[in-house]
């Protein structure tokens, strides 16, 4: 009876040193998720793409608002020796020397209807000539101009735009939500690894200190001869192996340790010392699989992106059409004027009209525009056979996925309860020996039972964890809360 009862102190011992070492600073699932989002690199990664991605829809917004443009040149100076012909036919050559600048403002306003753009501009150019009887200034200036550049019957970037950019914006709002619990994922993973290492250097503990109290009992037994040489080195056998067992368990812990701070965000300066909370009862939810395609296909980032390429290849076809021959119709109106003085170079300005429509066919292309728009056509139907069988792969994720999570749920709870009766055979069977009722053999084997049987529960919860923030991603919905992660106003 007593060395039942020091074999008891001893592993109660054990176990509260572990306990008041790793108490420093408790986490549960979700508090290391929240540090996760808060703090780890692929969640400021996914901040920073959101960021970037929002720019470059401002930067596509703004192409379709008007732009005021100043540009020119500096007065600049040029010395060249140039043949000027003559009256009679025959070339002078002569040294000229002149200073010159430019100056525009521009207002220019691109039409997203018709793949144009209207501008009105204003200019002054100076010429002065150096070599002379004396400096001379020459200005031409144009008052204004209004200018019209339209391809007729032409590729319309600006209007496929409008239908593009749009959806990939709202693609990078929804793919943010999506990358941020793929965050919750890793962090869920990270999480039982280091509680896996945990409890495994907890089971480790527990055990060394059984084997090694069951080790002196046997050594006892043996100096007074009720056990054989054979039984006592099987214990001693027992003993070194939990010993080995505790300092890789230490190792395994060390590592995971590493890796979840490291993840986290909590830098190795931190004195804080962690010790996970293991979840607990499971909480009580479904999620019907209609509810979950219904979701799937109404938030996920992915459908909105197969519109997306059904419209870009739309476009491919169009460009490549478009290129069998262009058309650009040009007019401008405006008037100008030009003085030897810049107050004259404005005064009864001339009016100035210009209209001019460029064509280019190819006559003999040898079929390339042909081969462009067959080749265009053949990749827009290649897409849609792609995205068909995407979406079938992707609804049949999700139905896979719920089934799983079911089986996972009723997994949790087998297991725990397999953790339970594994427990208490092995405290059965523990009393059973002490008492000379049961082999050692008995007893190694309930010991192992009772460790697989908890790695088993831990390893049940990872499932049903995992699974349900996978479910959160591919749905961008919370069954447990019921309510959707991502709006359009986000």
């Amino acid at each position: 009876m007593n060395n039942k009862y020091s074999l008891l102190t001893v592993a109660l011992l054990a176990l509260i040193s572990f306990n008041l070492i790793a108490q420093e600073h408790q986490l549960t699932l979700l508090d290391v998720i929240d540090l996760a989002k808060e703090n780890s690199t692929a969640a400021k990664s996914a901040v920073t793409r959101k960021e970037n991605r929002y720019w470059q829809y401002r930067t596509y917004r703004a192409n379709y608002n008007p732009s005021l443009n100043l540009n020119g040149n500096l007065p600049g100076y040029s010395r060249l020796y140039k043949g000027i012909e003559q009256n009679d036919g025959t070339t002078n050559y002569t040294d000229i020397q002149q200073v010159s600048s430019t100056l525009n403002l521009g207002l220019k306003q691109d039409i997203a209807l018709t793949g144009g753009s209207i501008s009105v501009n204003s200019s002054l150019n100076q010429f002065g000539n150096l070599i002379g009887d004396g400096f001379e200034d020459q200005y031409r200036t144009t008052l204004i101009n209004v200018r019209l550049e339209q391809p007729i019957f032409g590729f319309n970037e600006l209007k496929w735009n409008k239908r593009i950019e749009p959806l990939k914006y709202e693609e990078s709002k929804r793919s943010f939500v999506e990358d941020m619990e793929r965050v919750s994922q890793e962090a869920t993973t990270h999480y039982f690894n280091y509680l896996d290492a945990q409890i495994s250097l907890q089971i480790a503990t527990f055990n060394q200190a059984i084997n090694d109290s069951n080790y002196r009992i046997q050594k006892g037994r043996f100096n007074i001869g009720t056990v054989t040489k054979d039984d006592l080195l099987q214990f001693e056998l027992q003993k070194l192996s939990s010993e080995r067992a505790v300092i890789q368990a230490n190792l395994d812990l060390q590592i995971a340790r590493l890796q979840l701070r490291s993840y986290i965000g909590i830098t190795e300066g931190s004195e804080l010392k962690m010790e996970l909370i293991a979840p607990g009862e499971l909480p009580e939810f479904d999620i019907p699989l209609e509810k979950a395609l219904e979701f799937a296909r109404a938030n996920r980032s992915d459908f909105l992106q197969y519109e997306r390429r059904r419209i870009e290849a739309q476009r491919d076809v169009s460009r490549a059409q478009s290129q069998r021959f262009e058309t650009n119709l040009n007019a401008s109106f405006g008037y100008n004027q030009a003085a030897n003085n810049l107050p004259e170079a404005y005064v009864d300005p001339n009016g100035e009209q210009v209209v001019n429509v460029s064509l280019r066919m190819p006559i003999l292309d040898w079929g390339r525009s042909k081969s462009r728009i067959e080749t265009a056509k053949a990749n827009q139907q290649l897409t849609e056979y792609t995205l068909d069988q995407e979406i079938q792969n992707f609804e049949q994720e999700i139905i896979s996925l719920v089934g799983r999570f079911e089986v996972y749920r009723a997994n949790v709870e087998i297991s725990r309860r397999t953790d339970e009766v594994a427990q208490e055979r092995y405290d059965v069977t523990q009393n059973r020996y002490l008492g000379g009722k049961a082999t050692v053999t008995d007893l190694t084997l309930a010991q192992g039972q009772k460790d697989e049987a908890k790695r088993g529960y831990l390893n049940a919860l990872r499932q049903f964890w995992n699974s349900y923030f996978e479910l959160r991603r591919l749905t961008l919905y919370d069954f447990l809360n019921d309510e959707l992660l991502y709006t359009e106003n986000d």
